[in-house]
């Protein structure tokens, strides 16, 4: 090495850079292979940022088997609270009187579901 040569004659200063340039190099050797990672887990893993797809379907799946798209949003507003109870019963009544007794009558029970 350089400082075998010259008769050990390397300051406190050539120690202090040597110490810190294996300290840099490392990191950057780290951080390499961390960000490798993350980049391939990622394209492995299918979505690019955000969570992952619930495994499990939500808990208002099993009831919409048996309930119409428009009796589904009009659940969702009830869960969320933009409508009542009594506004929700209401404009349920009037969708399922919609649908009931002709089943092609999908235009009646759209313009009952946005009223206000």
């Amino acid at each position: 090495m350089f400082w075998y040569d010259h008769g050990h004659d390397v300051s406190g200063w050539g120690w202090f850079a040597m110490s810190f340039g294996m300290v840099l190099f490392w990191a950057v050797i780290i951080a390499v292979g961390v960000l490798l990672f993350r980049a391939l887990a990622r394209t492995g893993g299918g979505a690019a940022a955000g969570p992952p797809p619930p495994s499990v379907p939500p808990p208002s799946t099993p009831p919409s088997a048996s309930m119409s798209r428009p009796e589904q949003l009009l659940a969702e507003r009830f869960a969320r609270g933009e409508i009542d109870e009594d506004e929700y019963k209401r404009r349920l009544a009037v969708l399922r009187a919609a649908h009931g007794p002709a089943s092609g009558a999908g235009g009646q029970g759209s313009e009952g579901s946005h009223g206000s």
